[in-house]
């Protein structure tokens, strides 16, 4: 990113600011937050675009398609352990999963022939925007 400074007699000065500089602008745990959040956003403020445009696209996509495929968005129900898991897992899309039930999406039709298909969508997308927020983590502290 390259920052404009007005300099005397009219000479404008270009300061290159490296990405590595804009993470420091952020706490890792903020920069993991609006990651889970929107997913993305994280890696956005981080000087991450390229990176951040696939994650905006991708998971958000898997989510909408796990939906589409009569996917459930399963109760937080920890009396059967895989079904906990799964809701957590789901939930882990952010605030876009929490609209979801919050409109009715999600409730899943068993007898849906896609409705296994679904649930994985819902599944994988949640716990790829996990390792995502991890990885908005990882850069914001320098790791990365």
């Amino acid at each position: 990113m390259r920052l404009r400074f007005p300099q005397a007699l009219g000479y404008t000065r270009f300061v290159t600011v490296s990405a590595a500089t804009r993470a420091q602008t952020l706490p890792p745990l903020a920069a993991a937050a609006l990651a889970w959040a929107v997913p993305g956003l994280g890696h956005f403020l981080l000087g991450k675009r390229q990176k951040a445009l696939v994650f905006l696209v991708a998971i958000p996509a898997m989510f909408v398609i796990g939906l589409g495929l009569s996917g459930r968005l399963f109760p937080f129900d920890f009396s059967q352990p895989l079904a906990g898991l799964a809701a957590v897992a789901a939930r882990g899309v952010g605030v876009s999963s929490l609209v979801a039930g919050w409109l009715g999406y999600g409730q899943g039709v068993v007898t849906a022939a896609s409705y296994e298909y679904g649930n994985t969508f819902l599944i994988v997308s949640g716990l790829l925007n996990m390792l995502v927020a991890l990885d908005a983590f990882d850069v914001a502290s320098g790791r990365k």
